[in-house]
């Protein structure tokens, strides 16, 4: 019997739909998933829904999942949880995270789920893809014992990056924004915040993840002589325009992006995606990163709150999607 499920696409830039879809059955290397929850990855999926993908970026920015193409009419998302239904012996009934769009029920091979460890509630589970991109950029920053570190933005990415950090020995990390009230986000993360105009300075490294110019360029004055940012921001199709004159040279200052579609060189060799995910869901352990869980909504009801999440009517860090 043809089995068939509720996705969310994007209809046109700014404008959302619920759609019937069919379900293919499960072959023997398949499994078929039905989602507990999906989280809104609010700055890439904001943007994927305003239409602000430019053109020269459709097929880095394609998800795993992906149906259609950009601008619109398609299907995106990549944090979802829910439970296998029909599979191999070993899967059938775990809980498992997938990189898949936000729908009821759908089916992919068994090589692209990970299972969620004892110990992770499936409700935190939905932060892996965000946890896994702050694994990448501590690869590819490689912060040591006793540095001195900013995170500039209190997103989610931001949060989850200064989470780590603060877990290395010595590290002095101070969380940075412009919204006072994230500062009740950084004391349940254990990081100290600060008003990005009352940042201390004098950075050994700084992650940027605000994703506005005004926010690398104080990273950029946040830093000690050859220190470095390491750029985690996604601007779409809007240009930059960054000081480079003042101290940057002098200071012999840098600038390194750090990006979640590929494995960091430092740990290349001996980590692939699926281990690199792995990781993250173990991390997940951790019950700090509750604190970025910050709003629900019903599936039904994602035509209406993704516009609200784009003009920020709706705040939120990671706002989670429940699927009754």
């Amino acid at each position: 019997m043809k089995r068939t499920a509720r996705a969310f696409w994007v209809r046109s830039p700014g404008e959302g739909e619920i759609r019937e879809v069919g379900v293919p059955a499960p072959g023997p290397d398949e499994v078929l998933v039905r989602t507990l929850y999906s989280g809104i990855s609010r700055g890439t999926e904001t943007l994927v829904f305003g239409g602000g993908v430019p053109p020269n970026q459709y097929e880095v920015m394609r998800a795993p999942f992906q149906e259609g193409d950009f601008p619109a009419p398609l299907k995106y998302g990549y944090l979802n949880v829910g439970t296998v239904e029909e599979g191999p012996p070993h899967l059938e009934g775990r809980t498992v995270f997938t990189l898949y769009p936000h729908q009821t029920l759908f089916t992919v091979p068994a090589s692209a789920v990970s299972v969620v460890p004892e110990g992770v509630p499936p409700e935190r589970a939905v932060l892996a893809g965000i946890v896994e991109t702050a694994v990448n950029a501590m690869w590819d920053a490689s912060p040591m014992v006793g540095d001195r570190v900013a995170v500039v933005g209190a997103g989610m990415v931001g949060c989850c990056v200064a989470r780590l950090v603060s877990q290395i020995p010595g590290v002095r990390v101070q969380l940075v924004d412009v919204v006072p009230e994230r500062a009740r986000i950084a004391e349940r993360i254990g990081t100290r915040f600060a008003h990005a105009s009352e940042a201390e300075g004098d950075c050994d490294l700084v992650f940027h993840t605000s994703a506005t110019e005004a926010g690398l360029t104080r990273s950029l004055e946040l830093l000690a002589p050859e220190g470095e940012v390491v750029e985690l921001s996604w601007y779409g199709d809007r240009r930059v325009i960054l000081p480079l004159g003042e101290d940057f040279h002098s200071h012999r200052l840098a600038v390194r992006a750090s990006q979640v579609g590929m494995i960091s060189p430092a740990r290349r060799s001996r980590y692939d995606h699926a281990e690199r995910l792995a990781l993250a869901l173990e991390l997940l352990t951790d019950p700090a990163f509750d604190a970025l869980l910050t709003g629900e909504s019903l599936f039904e009801e994602l035509p209406e709150v993704l516009p609200r999440l784009s003009d920020g009517t709706l705040p939120a860090l990671c706002h989670r999607i429940t699927y009754p």
